[in-house]
């Protein structure tokens, strides 16, 4: 069974990719953000209030491992963070596993969190010079784990349905 995981920063359209593709595909779409929430009964914001980040990313790494267990074909989405931490990357190339980071410009993932940052713990409460920063040293900080996808796609000036085009390319 075929597994599809995209992984990149916030607001590249990992869930809006994912969705276009399991549709195109004929698989099932999963989200580990949503699982998460659905497994703790609290939304991202507040297990990162109540519980804190590293609770978070041992239930996060957990539901990743499940997910890819799973007899069937999928897409995932997963969160901006999962391949950053508790090895998770080393699972982003295994057995029946394609790994897709959709890659954008500091620039294009600026502008997509201004329009949504308040329901994204990790930026809700920074100013437009901050965030811009902490775009740019967090985005380089994770290069490194999203470079170990199999498969690279610039999202920057593209339209989803061109992004879910040229990856089903790549796929075939």
């Amino acid at each position: 069974m075929r597994k599809i995981i995209l992984v990149g920063y916030m607001a590249v359209g990992k869930t809006t990719i994912a969705q276009l593709l399991a549709q195109k595909m004929g698989y099932k779409m999963l989200d580990t953000d949503k699982l998460i929430e659905k497994k703790t009964d609290l939304s991202i914001s507040e297990i990162f209030q109540q519980k804190g980040e590293v609770f978070f990313r041992k239930i996060e790494h957990e539901i990743f491992k499940e997910i890819l267990q799973r007899n069937e074909n999928v897409i995932i989405s997963t969160g901006g963070g999962t391949p950053c931490y508790a090895n998770n990357h080393l699972l982003l190339n295994s057995k029946n596993v394609t790994s897709i980071y959709l890659k954008a410009s500091v620039d294009t993932i600026f502008k997509r969190l201004k329009s949504s940052q308040k329901g994204r713990p990790l930026v809700a409460e920074k100013t437009e010079d901050e965030l811009k920063e902490f775009v740019a040293k967090h985005l380089f900080e994770r290069s490194y784990f999203y470079n170990q996808a199999t498969f690279k796609v610039d999202i920057d000036a593209k339209n989803k349905g061109d992004i879910a085009n040229e990856i089903i390319e790549l796929l075939h």
